[in-house]
């Protein structure tokens, strides 16, 4: 996997070298802020000298002068499929048609045999061959024999039509826990099946995928966790006894997030004379609800809602809070926890899931049972009053990061298992 340059025939200008891996990178919408991870984790990659082509089925969830730089340069690289729309799912279906023609009846077998007998399923799973057309002809051109997935749901689905139509390599990372809920109607089993390997981000995620496979195909089931810039995410000293204490959460607005029972949870304090603040950043269809529930508050400033914000705004609202809450009823495991983590703040969040994986309560942070209002609230009071338990956490939280969620090291450990399992 090195990245050396050689010198050319002359012995003067270098030619760099040819990757050691090359694979495309299938995701839904790509930049996006709630999977900006998937972005630093491409980077990463190809600094290590792994070759990476971005394909998404959607354009940026924002438009062009609200991204990044980093995101603009992806968003200008990538291969966006409804960028081409209806013409350029005519064209893909053409060539494939005139060069693979037993592939492509294979995907119309496919969409048969999932859609069923449903005429909206049938119409999805007619998308996704569609789509999975474009991606295959796109992979042909780019001389591309391999395509990973983040997520096993709906772009993992034409990831596995690519893999039947194309016959090329197949990965997904798996984080939950949505394609658990249906892990029928995600099609999980044919997806492992059909799989080379699948990364899950923790043990918890790969419990629930041998729930939905047989014992011949555990041996692809393999836990590559996530990670953090950890030296991008950097501690500052906390305050002591601050006033207002401010209390962030970052995530969608949504209901899995728990943020109406974290909004209930800091009105409790302020009704205990407590003074503190609710910075809110994300922004989803809870949005509405929640606003509607803090301006009953007696002071509605105690919540502020910041919105969705850009990775490279975050850090600000990392350094000005002095805890953070993520009271989720069903996660995989939030980055945000992490960044939270590597920041030095201290943090409550649920223990569901595989967060206990990240986070040991009482000594990398606090967990309190999903949907239990008293525990949250008393959990939010406890580190309010205790600047000693502040402290211990933030150091902790910090150092856990660093030996188990470093962004580099665990994509190192992702090079490896493409390195060992991607055959070119």
């Amino acid at each position: 996997m090195s990245s050396a340059n050689f010198l050319d025939a002359t012995g003067t200008q270098p030619i760099p070298a040819a990757p050691a891996i090359s694979l495309a990178y299938l995701t839904s919408t790509y930049p996006t802020l709630s999977m900006s991870f998937f972005l630093r984790e491409v980077i990463e990659l190809r600094a290590m000298g792994i070759r990476i082509d971005v394909a998404s089925v959607n354009m940026p969830d924002r438009p062009a002068e609200q991204l990044t730089v980093e995101e603009a340069i992806e968003a200008k690289n990538a291969y966006h499929l409804k960028k081409h729309g209806l013409k350029g799912a005519i064209i893909a279906n053409g060539k494939t048609l005139l060069t693979n023609f037993g592939g492509y009846c294979r995907g119309v077998r496919m969409v048969f045999r999932l859609g069923g007998l449903d005429l909206k399923r049938l119409f999805y799973h007619l998308m996704y061959f569609l789509e999975a057309l474009m991606v295959g002809i796109w992979m042909k051109q780019k001389r591309l024999h391999h395509v990973h997935v983040h997520l096993g749901s709906q772009a993992a689905t034409v990831g596995l039509y690519v893999r039947t139509i194309f016959g090329v390599g197949f990965s997904i990372t798996v984080h939950g826990p949505d394609e658990f809920y249906d892990a029928k109607g995600q099609h999980l089993t044919e997806k492992i099946a059909a799989a080379d390997f699948i990364c899950c981000i923790s043990f918890f995620c790969r419990s629930q995928l041998m729930k939905f496979s047989p014992y011949a195909h555990w041996h692809k089931l393999i836990v590559s966790r996530l990670g953090v810039n950890t030296a991008e995410f950097w501690p500052k000293p906390l305050r002591h006894a601050p006033e207002p204490f401010s209390i962030l959460c970052v995530g969608r607005l949504v209901p899995a997030k728990g943020q109406h029972q974290l909004i209930d949870a800091v009105k409790r304090l302020a009704g205990q004379g407590r003074r503190v603040r609710l910075h809110l950043v994300g922004g989803g269809p809870d949005d509405v609800s929640l606003r509607q529930r803090v301006s009953q508050f007696e002071d509605p400033g105690t919540v502020v809602f910041e919105g969705p914000v850009n990775h490279d705004r975050i850090r600000t609202l990392y350094d000005a809070a002095d805890l953070f809450c993520i009271p989720s009823f069903g996660e995989g495991i939030p980055i945000v926890l992490m960044e939270a983590m590597a920041s030095g703040i201290p943090c409550v969040t649920t223990q569901i899931a595989g967060i206990p994986e990240l986070i040991r309560s009482g000594i990398d942070g606090l967990l309190v049972a999903p949907s239990d209002l008293d525990g949250l609230t008393d959990a939010l009071a406890t580190l309010m009053d205790e600047q000693a338990l502040r402290d211990r956490l933030s150091k902790n939280g910090r150092q856990r990061v660093l030996e188990h969620y470093d962004l580099r090291r665990n994509v190192q450990q992702l090079a490896a298992i493409f390195s060992e399992r991607v055959k070119q």
